[in-house]
């Protein structure tokens, strides 16, 4: 049982070295960090959003997010527009313009997710539902400590 403990932990270092690297290798080829394109891809999953939503969503501070927003304006991956309900305010929309690396990286994705059957993928998005939970935890954890 330890070897395999420990064999899954190899493998989980594998996938978030690879998934590290892919990011930054978009993030050179755009011109943004890897954490501006997962707040892109929070943007695009829950539709325009407030800077404090985004905030709330990514667990940055209202300063970072500031930041990050201008560097998805400057590569025309997002835009800035008021709030019909409120002028006061603006939200953050992604424009839908995505490079074609991540084009590539859904179909090459389909092709392995292919090779499982649903109970398999069941498996899979268990695991990687409570991975995801596990790693959201952590983070608050380490941003709690750190104010």
């Amino acid at each position: 049982m330890e070897e395999d403990t420990r064999q899954a932990a190899d493998y989980g270092r594998e996938l978030s070295t690879a998934v590290v690297m892919f990011h930054e290798a978009v993030g050179a080829h755009l011109g943004v960090t890897a954490g501006d394109q997962r707040a892109l891809a929070v943007i695009g999953r829950h539709g325009p959003l407030s800077a404090g939503a985004l905030a709330e969503h990514t667990g940055l501070t209202p300063g970072a997010v500031t930041g990050m927003v201008d560097r998805l304006e400057r590569a025309g991956l997002a835009t800035r527009d008021p709030d019909p309900q409120d002028r006061r305010r603006v939200l953050i929309t992604a424009t839908g313009h995505l490079p074609d690396v991540f084009t590539d990286l859904a179909a090459a994705m389909a092709t392995v997710t292919a090779r499982y059957d649903q109970t398999q993928l069941a498996t899979i998005a268990d695991y990687v539902t409570r991975t995801v939970e596990v790693l959201r935890e952590q983070t608050r954890r380490l941003r709690d400590t750190r104010r």
